[in-house]
């Protein structure tokens, strides 16, 4: 039987990840330190490298989809405005 895989909280692998790539102390002594295999903060770290670009991507991303969101809105306010005034067109018509 493997041993059960623990979970870690983001802020925890942050600070471990920073601390690695500070350099100050090798990552053998990093893990040691934390109680963690140095293959985990490996991974953490290349992780950390590969999605980092992503992560300063992401305020651009909100601010587009907010863009969309309130010219949606307002395609929205227009198109019940329109359906409004056709209903009362067809009510006063007949």
């Amino acid at each position: 039987m493997g041993k059960a895989k623990k979970n870690y909280s983001p802020r925890f692998q942050f600070q471990v990840v920073l601390e690695a790539l500070k350099g100050d102390r090798k990552e053998v002594e990093i893990a040691r330190a934390y109680g963690i295999h140095p293959t985990t903060i490996s991974n953490w770290k290349r992780e950390f490298l590969e999605k980092g670009p992503e992560l300063f991507g992401k305020d651009k991303t909100i601010a587009q989809y907010e863009k969309r969101i309130k010219e949606l809105e307002q395609l929205l306010g227009r198109k019940e405005v329109e359906i409004a005034l056709l209903r009362n067109f067809v009510e006063g018509s007949s």
